[in-house]
């Protein structure tokens, strides 16, 4: 877990409410999870009814978000005001509403647990309001996690769940879905409806659930690409090419093209032992021996080589310059491209 966030939780398990919360950034899955925890534990269901309200944000004025917060609990100890998509309340960009609220974070009412959700960026810090929210509320801003977080993030969001994953599992759950947070998660719970917590859940599983072949695959494709293996290349995209719904071609394009562009900053760094690329390239572990052997399958010229080839083909994918060529074989003249 972020460590900003375990921070928070912990306090908030322990019942420790602070008066204003202002959770933001790209990164939208912890601030769903603490919101929801505090709405979910910060009152009995008793108390629900008359304390706790849930607003939205392209509906709230400042004004109104504050009226609720300076309200006072009924036979309660606590109110809850959470104010969700606050990035799009009407004037929290104008003078006036940032003024309000910057009133409200430095005289907050201790009774009231107000909390903001601003998702998918954070506030201007060159205003007033940027600058000083963060210091009169208990605030977090959450990034997108590096593919070198993922492994550890699923195998904990596993184990919190009561359930044991082997590695190869994991690599598949954080490679196939990538840093959505959210999706990912979604995905885990898929796969453990109906798993025995005793057992524990292989790749071959995971692929399953989640809809990947195990044989083909755009895992096995990048490593029959790396070893320039054509006959299994030919297998792998024959079946794409049956299976085009599941397999489209422009996530398939970007997969590639992120594993070549990171291919050429490997090239340019200095230490090439799996420490130091996981480092470098801030990639999972389970991926950096891929890396090891495309460094040497592949010369730099290549590598810049394939990253225009690719580029070039998620163009024609998205219709253009494009002939009569349809996805598939644009996909396997590519691939041949790329790997002579």
């Amino acid at each position: 877990m972020d460590a900003s966030a375990k921070k928070i939780v912990d306090r908030l398990k322990a019942k420790k409410f602070d008066p204003v919360y202002l959770l933001q950034g790209e990164e939208t899955y912890y601030i769903d999870f603490i919101s929801n925890y505090i709405e979910a534990h910060a009152l009995t269901e008793s108390e629900k009814s008359f304390n706790q309200v849930v607003l939205y944000g392209k509906d709230a004025p400042v004004n109104v978000i504050l009226t609720n917060a300076k309200r006072f609990p009924m036979m309660a100890d606590r109110q809850v005001v959470i104010v969700r998509e606050a990035q799009d309340i009407p004037d929290l960009q104008k003078d006036s509403g940032a003024k309000l609220l910057l009133d409200y974070f430095s005289r907050p009412v201790p009774s009231t647990i107000l909390v903001l959700c601003h998702k998918h960026k954070t506030l201007d810090k060159r205003k007033e309001l940027g600058k000083k929210a963060e210091q009169l509320t208990t605030s977090a801003t959450f990034k997108k996690p590096y593919e070198s977080q993922l492994p550890e993030f699923v195998a904990a969001y596993i184990s919190d769940k009561g359930f044991q994953m082997d590695e190869g599992a994991i690599r598949v759950l954080a490679e196939y879905v990538g840093n959505d947070l959210n999706r990912l998660t979604n995905e885990i719970d898929k796969v453990l409806i109906g798993a025995d917590s005793k057992e524990v859940i292989s790749s071959t599983k995971v692929m399953a659930q989640v809809g990947i072949s195990r044989e083909y695959n755009i895992f096995e494709l990048q490593k029959a690409l790396i070893a320039k293996d054509t006959l299994q290349l030919t297998k792998i995209l024959n079946y794409f090419e049956g299976n085009v719904k599941k397999n489209p071609g422009i996530p398939l394009v970007a997969f590639l093209f992120s594993f070549f562009s990171k291919l050429l900053v490997a090239v340019a760094t200095g230490d090439r032992s799996e420490k130091g690329l996981v480092t470098a390239l801030k990639i999972s572990p389970f991926a950096v021996k891929d890396y090891i052997s495309a460094l040497r399958n592949f010369r730099p010229d290549q590598i810049v080589r394939n990253i225009s080839l690719l580029k070039q083909a998620d163009l024609k994918l998205k219709g253009v310059n494009v002939g009569s060529e349809d996805e598939s074989q644009i996909l396997k003249e590519l691939v041949f491209k790329l790997i002579f």
